[in-house]
């Protein structure tokens, strides 16, 4: 297995936010914390460190304690632009990306991620479901090795974007979970309300529309 300590975690906040109204996706309030903020919380047991990745309030998004990094290319858009961003600032043998807008991802998604990658000899494990169309990749729940950096800025530099493309590029493990509905991500509002209401606990108080209504009290 990879020791958690040669890991970094890097959560991807750097999107547009284009369907949900062009605000920004991983400061949005999820059961009272920021997304972005809920997702760190999340992969944090299952790292060694971590970062964001981001592009806009950037000093909003220093106040979670990690180091944040806006895209590497500023012309490049998608999520290899925060892979890229990551790599050039992972001080470790591995790098972990996971969204900001899945906010249930799985709690052993490392520690299978890692067992795929050791035990298929890969570069790059990702994740994948079952759906009832087939086989389901989830391209950025993505483990791999930090020294892919160059490949992957030749790949941009070429004009590419497509993870998959990049991906197939190398050793790659499919790592297969049963819960799909772990990957569920929320791309608009109406889709955000949707799940916080599925997944809202007993006694829990509403919460706001926008994680920047309040401050983030309390955190840094």
């Amino acid at each position: 297995m990879i020791p958690t300590e040669h890991i970094t975690g890097l959560v991807l906040a750097g999107g547009r936010g284009s369907r949900m109204g062009g605000v920004d996706k991983g400061l949005q309030s999820h059961l009272g914390i920021p997304l972005a903020l809920h997702a760190m919380q999340r992969l944090s047991p299952q790292v060694g460190t971590l970062m964001i990745s981001a592009n806009r309030h950037l000093d909003t998004y220093a106040t979670f304690g990690a180091p944040v990094w806006p895209d590497a290319m500023a012309d490049h858009t998608g999520p290899l632009a925060g892979f890229l961003a990551g790599l050039e600032h992972c001080r470790t043998p591995y790098l972990v990306t996971v969204p900001c807008d899945t906010p249930n991802f799985p709690i052993d998604l490392v520690a299978r991620l890692a067992e795929g990658f050791i035990a298929q000899g890969a570069q790059i494990a990702i994740a994948a479901t079952r759906e009832t169309e087939g086989v389901q990749v989830q391209p950025v729940f993505c483990l791999m090795a930090s020294c892919l950096k160059d490949s992957l800025i030749e790949f941009i530099r070429s004009g590419q974007r497509k993870v998959e493309r990049w991906t197939t590029r190398h050793r790659c493990a499919t790592v297969m979970f049963d819960d799909k509905a772990a990957f569920t991500n929320v791309n608009t509002a109406q889709e955000l309300h949707q799940l916080q209401e599925t997944l809202k606990p007993p006694g829990v108080m509403p919460t706001v529309d926008r994680a920047d209504a309040h401050p983030v009290d309390g955190l840094g």
